[in-house]
């Protein structure tokens, strides 16, 4: 009853609510995409198209009030990169032998890459950043904490049963990409409450990553915490305390059968499983389509429909994001994939490495919150195709929205203004430490 409840409130709420303020359809698609209402409580809630109706809202508001600001500064490269990546998909479309496969993907995409346009021109503040930082890290925390609570009740549904269309692995990733956004949310958070909860659903995601015995996910889960050990803010001791306390909660999570899985992501040939050396034999088969089809590839959703030619059953994913885009979208499609993400976290570390005195400290953050999130699922996706996968979009459109709002505000602030002919010199604030 309360899955029910939660969709239609949410659903009516986020529909209403766009007209007036189209930002509030953006908050609303994204915990739809999120949640998966008609996976998570399925026993409850029947399907029907809930996030279409929020999407139309939401763009019937975005076009009344007058399409939002492009004035994008330093997001414009992550944006058109995005732009870029979705019409390479179309022009490989174009070209395929499955045509009604490739308009499926064209499709599927649009639904991810629209929302984040819009969101982007529609993040005009501070205030607004941390709006979608709390939805996607609450969104992805109730997924975790029902896995963990499966789980507890003696059913790893993170692991047999799947959610939402996606694998255990798939899961995996989606853990892994709201862990450090969760975590760095909660230093930036000035209320205990916000830091209790926001370090809770860190923890609930890092575990639900051990027990979906994913070993991309876990080595992603690792790299993700030991780059947010190098990106905390020196200001305050009791960040290093919150993370050496969540390693050692981690510490205790993670049992021997834990430990068993991910010991066998190292081991030699001769003791290497069917599921590891398997992974290894299809990204060089799919590096060799790559090179077969360089610029096109062989159309968006193709590989599967090949991949009987290379000896493995028909329908047979690549297992790897990167290397079944190139495949399928050629060398173009999967550079504007890559600098999607790259452009955006190089301009990131810009920020909390050079300009930390000049933006907003809950900018900078949010800075480290996308980047360890990004940085994990850059690792992780190299053992999964999931090009739908909508939780890294989203943290990126975050991303952009840090780069957009900082900017704007750095052009405009007192240091930046041209002095006038008699004109004092403007007092400066000091700026929280």
């Amino acid at each position: 009853m309360k899955g029910l409840i939660f969709t239609y409130l949410l659903t009516c709420g986020g529909s209403i609510g766009a007209f007036f303020n189209p930002f509030i359809g953006v908050l609303a698609y994204v915990c739809l995409a999120l949640v998966s209402p008609t996976s998570m409580w399925h026993w409850a809630v029947t399907p029907h198209p809930y996030s279409r109706i929020v999407g139309i809202a939401m763009l019937i508001g975005w076009a009344l009030h007058g399409f939002g600001r492009w004035d994008l500064n330093k997001a414009w490269g992550g944006a058109i990169a995005l732009l870029g990546f979705f019409m390479w998909s179309v022009f490989s479309a174009l070209s395929s032998f499955q045509q009604e496969v490739a308009w499926d993907f064209v499709i599927a995409m649009s639904k991810i890459v629209i929302p984040v346009i819009v969101g982007l021109t529609l993040i005009d503040s501070v205030s607004k950043l941390k709006q979608l930082a709390w939805v996607i890290m609450l969104s992805q925390g109730l997924v975790a904490f029902e896995m963990n609570l499966s789980y507890y009740a003696g059913f790893n549904r993170m692991q047999m049963g799947g959610f939402g269309g996606l694998d255990n692995n798939s899961m995996a990733i989606a853990a892994v990409s709201g862990f450090g956004l969760a975590l760095f949310l909660g230093m930036g958070a000035t209320k205990w409450w916000q830091r209790l909860l926001s370090w809770t659903c860190a923890i609930l995601m890092g575990h639900s990553v051990m027990f979906s015995f994913s070993r991309g996910g876990m080595l992603a889960l690792i790299i993700s915490f030991a780059l947010s050990f190098l990106l905390i803010p020196k200001r305050n001791p009791k960040h290093w305390i919150a993370w050496l306390a969540i390693l050692l909660i981690g510490f205790r999570l993670a049992g021997p059968e834990v430990v068993g899985r991910f010991s066998t992501t190292f081991s030699e040939t001769s003791e290497r499983d069917g599921s590891a050396q398997s992974r290894l034999d299809l990204w060089e088969d799919n590096w060799d389509v790559m090179k077969r089809y360089p610029i096109l590839g062989i159309g968006p959703d193709h590989w599967p429909l090949i991949a009987h030619e290379y000896g493995w059953p028909p329908l047979k994913e690549g297992h790897s994001l990167w290397l079944q885009t190139g495949a399928e979208l050629g060398f173009p499609g999967l550079g504007f994939l890559l600098l999607f993400y790259l452009l955006n976290m190089k301009r990131l570390v810009k920020i909390i490495r050079d300009k930390k005195d000049e933006f907003d400290p809950w900018l900078c953050d949010a800075g480290r919150m996308v980047i360890v999130s990004l940085a994990g699922f850059l690792v992780s996706s190299q053992f999964v195709s999931l090009e739908g996968l909508e939780i890294p979009y989203y943290i990126n459109m975050l991303g952009a929205g840090v780069l957009a709002v900082g900017y704007r505000a750095s052009a405009v602030s007192p240091v930046n203004m041209p002095m006038q002919v008699g004109q004092d010199m403007p007092i400066l604030k000091p700026q929280p430490a």
